[in-house]
């Protein structure tokens, strides 16, 4: 067996489910999807050869967690520089890719700090109370109350402002 998978090469239904979970909350965390999925990746690849199979979600989380923000910490201290000056830009210039809108989803959690957006995805897409938050997080109860209740009134404000209509300066 490797990495808990079963002799038929495909990964069992609960260690399925349990990495679309760890990736879903990596995504949050990162706001990138080739970001989450080297994430969760290097997450279940740590977990399974410390523990051989990778069953526990909040062990899980926590070693994203972690991960991420040592990445993130790096990533401040260690400047990356592009190897050659005369890099080639990826996106095309033509239109054919359209901006997100203003009200997209997207756009919206973006303006969230990254704790507030872990807390955000913990509560309402995974379900977890406050409480079950501050265990996997290693915060206090308190502080996740307060970044659920300020994440929740900083969408409501940007869905606001991008809902209202636009009105000219004098």
């Amino acid at each position: 067996m490797w990495f808990g998978r079963t002799s038929d090469k495909k990964p069992a239904r609960d260690e399925e489910e349990l990495l679309q979970a760890g990736f879903r909350f990596a995504l949050s965390l990162t706001h990138h999807t080739h970001d989450a999925e080297d994430l969760t990746q290097q997450s279940w690849l740590n977990l399974a050869r410390r523990h051989g199979q990778v069953r526990d979600k909040s062990l899980l989380f926590r070693t994203i967690r972690n991960l991420f923000y040592d990445q993130y910490r790096r990533g401040k201290i260690v400047v990356f520089e592009p190897l050659e000056d005369d890099h080639v830009e990826l996106a095309a210039d033509d239109g054919s890719e359209s901006a997100p809108a203003k009200g997209d989803l997207d756009v919206l959690l973006a303006g969230l700090r990254v704790v507030e957006r872990e807390a955000l995805f913990l509560n309402c897409v995974e379900g977890y109370t406050a409480e079950e938050i501050a265990k996997l997080t290693g915060q206090p109860r308190g502080t996740v109350l307060s970044l659920l209740s300020r994440a929740k009134r900083k969408l409501r404000r940007t869905a606001a402002e991008d809902s209202s209509p636009q009105r000219p300066n004098p």
